[in-house]
């Protein structure tokens, strides 16, 4: 009769499956974790105290100007001519502006007087960034707005961490009814 033979004990079949399947679990959880981390940072992280949401209806074109609900507008009708994104030491046209929110930019107002300092930060996040329109706006509920279509944040700073925040959620973001659409070759001449 033959001998079975056995495997001497601690010839490392055993332990190798182990380090395979534990190998295999960590594996899982980096990825799970990358991907939690992607969304995670898509969406500003979850809600974002403050922002207000407006049904502003479908983005109808008109050649004349509009008496908007919000101020700054957050969406509605709008010029069929986008404002281009950039930077804008002076107020831009609302209707334009809308049409660049229709099209997935975050449209940053700021009161006139603002400290240059904050300025400066809101030109750089223009100029760093697509789909950023950045414009004085007389008259603002507060030192700043940021607007994406629907949506709305004011602030008392341009340092205020909730604007990085909104502009990671809403630039491009699931609410824009016009994503990648242009936000040049429109009206305007950033600096």
């Amino acid at each position: 009769m033959g001998k079975v033979r056995r495997e001497p004990r601690g010839s490392g079949r055993g332990i190798s499956a182990v380090y395979v399947v534990a190998g295999g679990i960590i594996l899982a959880l980096i990825v799970a974790f990358a991907v939690f981390a992607i969304l995670d940072s898509r969406s500003g992280g979850g809600e974002i105290a403050g922002v207000r949401s407006y049904d502003v209806g479908p983005g109808n074109h008109t050649q004349g100007e509009v008496d908007y609900e919000q101020t700054p507008p957050a969406g509605g009708v709008h010029s069929p001519i986008w404002q281009n994104c950039g930077f804008y030491a002076q107020p831009v046209r609302e209707e334009h502006a809308v049409h660049s929110l229709e099209h997935g930019a975050v449209w940053i107002t700021y009161r006139p007087g603002l400290p240059q300092e904050q300025v400066e930060r809101l030109r750089e996040l223009a100029q760093s960034q697509t789909y950023i329109l950045v414009s004085p706006y007389p008259d603002l509920p507060a030192p700043v707005v940021a607007s994406a279509w629907g949506k709305q944040l004011r602030l008392d700073s341009a340092g205020d961490p909730r604007l990085e925040q909104f502009i990671r959620a809403y630039r491009q973001g699931p609410q824009t009814p016009e994503p990648g659409a242009a936000c040049t070759g429109g009206v305007g001449e950033p600096s």
